[in-house]
């Protein structure tokens, strides 16, 4: 589902990813962790294909990046769906004109669409502000927005970056529970995340560290594929991942 084979990308003279490697089959859920600018966020856009590669390769959804055409990049997205750290919603444009773009693009009817919209904004608690401009709500309400807009075309992929980092802790764990559910009909994800009751919660989830664009950690054996890797306990998330890196071997 997502293969990733020593992946590099800078921008400018800054190293923002080094040498990643990493495999997802279907249906399995991963964590990435790790300070802010460690590379998270790059990963998933690059993922997306919301940036070019420039070193190594990843398949996605049977997509190879680094072949990967502008005309592709939509058939692509029809796989994979991402929630943004920004959330990247229409500001002037209603909750429901949001929630419900990706199945226009996809043309879908209105009457089936209707049905998806109101499933996902009651799924993330939104029901009631269906008509509301997203100006006018919380930057909270605008975060579920984004998590509605992302699961209703029910992706195969999901890639989320920090998508509960506005919400209460009840609320981040029911939309954990709601990408659960889609984990449970073969969906594979992959959060960037913060925090630590996300990752606890999830148990058999895979989790990856970033340190300054490597992978210095990973709780699963033969994971990485880089002389900075780590196999680590689950355990070791829970009250701060240790900064341990011994050599592996390639292969």
């Amino acid at each position: 589902m997502i293969d990733v084979r020593h992946l590099s990308h800078s921008f400018g003279p800054h190293p923002a990813l080094q040498d990643c490697s990493f495999h997802l089959s279907r249906g399995e859920v991963l964590f990435l962790t790790g300070p802010s600018g460690a590379g998270k966020s790059t990963l998933l856009r690059l993922l997306f294909a919301d940036l070019p590669l420039q070193r190594g390769e990843a398949v996605v959804a049977g997509f190879p990046l680094s072949k990967i055409r502008a005309a592709q990049v939509p058939l692509l997205r029809r796989q994979v769906s991402m929630v943004f750290q920004d959330f990247k919603i229409l500001p002037l444009r209603t909750v429901y004109d949001n929630i419900v773009l990706p199945l226009q693009v996809r043309g879908m009817d209105k009457t089936h669409a209707d049905r998806r919209v109101l499933a996902a904004a009651r799924a993330v608690e939104l029901e009631n502000k269906l008509e509301s401009s997203c100006v006018d709500i919380s930057g909270g309400e605008q975060q579920r927005v984004a998590v509605a807009r992302a699961l209703v075309v029910n992706p195969r992929i999901l890639l989320a970056d920090e998508p509960t980092g506005n919400m209460d802790p009840e609320l981040a764990l029911q939309i954990m529970d709601i990408f659960k559910k889609f984990q449970n009909y073969g969906t594979t994800l992959i959060i960037a995340t913060h925090s630590p009751e996300l990752i606890l919660r999830n148990p058999r989830a895979r989790i990856l560290r970033l340190d300054q664009g490597m992978i210095t950690q990973a709780n699963w054996p033969g994971a990485i594929l880089n002389k900075f890797s780590s196999a680590v306990p689950l355990a070791a998330y829970g009250g701060g991942a240790r900064h341990d890196s011994t050599e592996e071997r390639d292969g």
